[in-house]
């Protein structure tokens, strides 16, 4: 076991593949503990130094993670994507010990759906989102894509022609095109909030806020 000084609530990271060493590496990052557990000896050895702890152990026995102190954390996360059957049992097993916040990752929609049922707060759909994600940027007319609920976005974009040359007052983009440009970034400055009567010329680098389908209909007139 290794261990490492951080100063935020810790983190049960569950499942030491790709997107489970990824977030806990960013976790760690942000200055958060990370408990990382692994039923295979071989990625808990790998990776314990990564970590704040770093254990083997198999997350689909209730007692296992009663043993870790799991009914500690506020937060853990599901990362194991390799069986259905284990992900639920260990989802399943967190739900059951108490824990507040279960995150789970989930391989398909029957399997989120599962996840929910369990009683998991919170399911995730990494490569369904990265896919989703990519499309949006593969165009090139956006250089980031960030979707919340209920279709809401954030997108990092050049600006189009209907705003190049004139005043967030004097363009009005949310009154014609609903959408709402929240900063602005002059070649070689920092990103700046949006202001009426902030200029956007055709070098900057703008963010945007609003509908998906409105984003892209505003995407499309760069």
């Amino acid at each position: 076991m290794a261990k490492k000084q951080q100063t935020n609530k810790p983190v049960l990271v569950i499942g030491l593949g790709r997107f489970g060493i990824a977030l806990a590496q960013q976790l760690v990052d942000q200055g958060q503990e990370v408990l990382a557990v692994d039923r295979q000896r071989s990625l808990a050895q790998k990776h314990a130094e990564a970590f704040t702890h770093t254990v083997e152990a198999d997350a689909t026995d209730i007692e296992a993670l009663r043993q870790l102190g799991a009914t500690e954390f506020d937060a853990a996360v599901v990362g194991v994507g390799t069986s259905i059957e284990s992900s639920v049992l260990i989802a399943a097993n967190l739900v059951d010990l108490g824990v507040s916040q279960v995150w789970a990752k989930a391989i398909n929609p029957t399997h989120g759906k599962i996840l929910t049922r369990i009683g998991c707060h919170h399911v995730i759909y990494p490569e369904h989102d990265a896919g989703v994600r990519a499309a949006h940027l593969v165009s090139g007319k956006m250089m980031d894509f960030i979707k919340f609920d209920d279709d809401f976005a954030i997108v990092k974009m050049y600006p189009p022609k209907v705003l190049q040359g004139k005043t967030i007052e004097e363009s009005q983009p949310r009154k014609r095109h609903h959408v709402n440009v929240v900063g602005v970034k002059p070649p070689g400055q920092d990103f700046v909030y949006a202001q009426p009567e902030t200029r956007i010329r055709p070098g900057d680098t703008i963010v945007v806020s609003g509908d998906v389908r409105h984003l892209e209909w505003f995407a499309d007139h760069v």
